[in-house]
């Protein structure tokens, strides 16, 4: 008996968990969903006075993401003001399921508030251009619905990223990101790092690299970086083709310091003149490299723009 009562007490947590009690309905079709449906379209035309025909009176909204316990949320009145504010500013404005997603309804079994309430829940992209900065609005939204029995929205639960307000409201204003240089001591580590491999120096042409540097071609067949020790093997490669004569300045290298990010970035253009070992052609390459320098002073990635096509 003492055994039995031991398996029966080892059970009951399993026993527990296992039960399982309905709340209501999902529907994949439902006259809510039409409702929002139609709300949705009539938002992006900018007909506010159709999104005021599907919304009742004491109409609320709230974006939990940015809202605290005692926010009040958004009454009607100012919902279709700010819908206005979308509408006009945005061109090719669209708001549409996500790809893979479509809009769900739910009965609640359990509504305090109205036991014929529906949820409808989607999950959206909204799409467009802002007309004076340029700032694509280019954002996920996960909205909630709740539907009375009368098919008018009462209350919408909007989780939208604030992040694309903000950038167009700065794209109002004029600010710096960093300084530009044109002598500065990485620039001069460029040129050195550039003359050794014109050289043949090619340990020293290393030696300007951090030990986790990555190498980007534009010509590749995949852009994907590759380590330094990768870009060595290609390097030895291609010198079994070719010998380099000149790394010829093009005006001359950038180094901009950026104030966001904290980080370091050098332009060059070149003009690498080259002979071919196959037959002694002469061949001009421009080459335009983007350099990144951490804050150790040496160059972190580096991708390179040129034409391999004139290689052939």
């Amino acid at each position: 008996m003492k055994k039995i009562t031991v398996c029966l007490l080892m059970m009951l947590p399993f026993i527990g968990f296992g039960q399982k009690k309905e709340n209501g309905k999902i529907y994949i079709e439902h006259p809510a969903i039409n409702v929002v449906d139609a709300f949705t379209k009539a938002m992006v035309s900018g007909d506010t006075v159709a999104m005021a025909k599907h919304m009742t009176d004491d109409f609320i909204s709230y974006n939990p993401v940015t809202s605290t316990q005692f926010d009040k949320g958004t009454t009607k009145s100012q919902f279709l003001r700010n819908a206005m504010v979308w509408h006009d500013q945005l061109d090719y404005y669209s708001i549409k399921a996500m790809e893979g997603s479509y809009p769900d309804a739910f009965e609640y079994a359990k509504d305090p508030s109205d036991n014929n309430a529906v949820t409808v829940e989607s999950w959206d992209i909204l799409k467009g251009v802002h007309k004076t900065t340029g700032v694509k609005a280019d954002m996920l939204m996960h909205r909630a619905f709740t539907i009375t029995k009368g098919n008018k929205i009462r209350r919408a639960m909007l989780y939208v990223n604030p992040e694309v307000g903000n950038e167009i409201g700065r794209g109002f204003s004029e600010r710096t990101n960093g300084t530009i240089y044109s002598q500065h001591a990485n620039i001069n580590s460029l040129r050195l790092m550039l003359a050794a491999a014109e050289n043949g120096a090619f340990e020293k042409y290393y030696s300007f690299f951090s030990d986790d540097a990555t190498f980007n071609d534009i010509n590749a067949d995949i852009f994907k970086a590759i380590s330094l020790e990768d870009d060595q093997a290609q390097k030895k490669a291609f010198l079994e083709n070719f010998d380099i004569v000149a790394f010829e300045p093009i005006g001359y290298p950038d180094y901009m310091h950026y104030e966001m990010g904290n980080s370091g970035v050098l332009y060059s253009w070149w003009n690498l003149h080259l002979t071919r070992k196959s037959d002694k052609k002469e061949i001009e390459l421009p080459i335009h490299y983007q350099h990144n320098v951490n804050k150790d002073g040496k160059f972190n990635n580096v991708i390179s723009y040129y034409n391999a096509a004139l290689l052939k």
